[in-house]
């Protein structure tokens, strides 16, 4: 028989009887259907607020103890069920992670919800949800559930999480932890990891209202960060680096973390504005 509690969110259930265990409530008979049958769930004693009494209404989330009875909380979690939160890995086990989500039971991540291997003490984007056994669970597969409806437009600044990432397509980020995002594989000069926060530009959006990102400023103004990358690199070497036109793509990437064409950007902004001098050989502060 389905029970009348809804897992996962918030109720606000009625004081049936006081236990030495705690409070059995119910729904009200007002919200209960003729043919649903008082149903009881257990507050904990530790979790009743002080003066309850019979018949009171009292604000609980519903879940499920240890042994997988349903059971009422007035302790906050971190998520309620379709929401998304940042969550630490309490522990790793041989069935899957657990996470702290603010409640004594840890909320189960099953592996094959997991977008990457993760350990204790990461932090990582999760969804809550029900199973197929009735259990609430989280999820990092997020590209479904994200929202498409953000409020921001080409050239915002956003703050974003990594949940997943792609050998094809490049790193899919969450804004603001629940619109959904893509850094592209060609806009990544970077090394990214699930869990990790950046700060992100948007470069576009999509038809179906999900957000493009870049790690880059705009031109003009990449082009000032970039110089100021080339000279930190320049300084900490001793005045001098190899590299020039002829560079490979993959050893500046490697370097300096910027395309080839953003670094000849850069070394042309520096010898213009008398920063550097350019040889065959390569790149040299100009100390005249």
């Amino acid at each position: 028989m389905k029970s009348i509690f809804k897992l996962g969110v918030y109720q606000k259930l009625q004081v049936i009887k006081q236990v030495p265990m705690g409070v059995y409530m119910s729904l009200p008979e007002t919200l209960r259907n003729n043919n649903e049958t008082k149903e009881l769930i257990l507050l904990p004693k530790k979790e009743v607020p002080e003066g309850t009494e019979i018949n009171d209404l009292i604000n609980v989330f519903v879940y499920k103890d240890s042994e997988d009875r349903l059971i009422a909380t007035t302790n906050k979690p971190y998520i309620t069920l379709g929401e998304f939160a940042y969550l630490s890995v309490a522990s790793v086990t041989n069935i899957g992670a657990f996470l702290n989500w603010g409640l004594i039971k840890d909320l189960f991540l099953p592996f094959k919800e997991q977008t990457c291997k993760v350990k204790k003490g990461d932090k990582i984007l999760v969804s809550l949800y029900i199973d197929k056994s009735d259990r609430l669970c989280a999820t990092m597969r997020l590209y479904e559930l994200l929202l498409s409806d953000s409020p921001y437009k080409e050239n915002d600044t956003v703050e974003a999480v990594i949940y997943e990432l792609s050998d094809n397509f490049g790193a899919f980020a969450a804004v603001d932890d629940k619109y959904s995002a893509l850094i592209p594989k060609n806009e990544l000069y970077q090394k990214l990891c699930v869990g990790q926060r950046v700060s992100a530009r948007v470069k576009s959006i999509t038809d179906d209202g999900r957000l493009t990102l870049s790690l880059r400023k705009k031109a003009h103004l990449q082009i000032e960060t970039n110089g100021n990358t080339v000279m930190e690199h320049l300084t900490r070497h001793g005045g001098f680096l190899p590299f020039g036109d002829k560079s490979s793509p993959e050893s500046i990437k490697r370097e300096f973390q910027m395309s080839k064409a953003e670094f000849k950007r850069a070394i042309g902004h520096l010898y213009k504005n008398g920063s550097i001098i350019i040889k065959e050989n390569g790149i040299y502060i100009n100390k005249t």
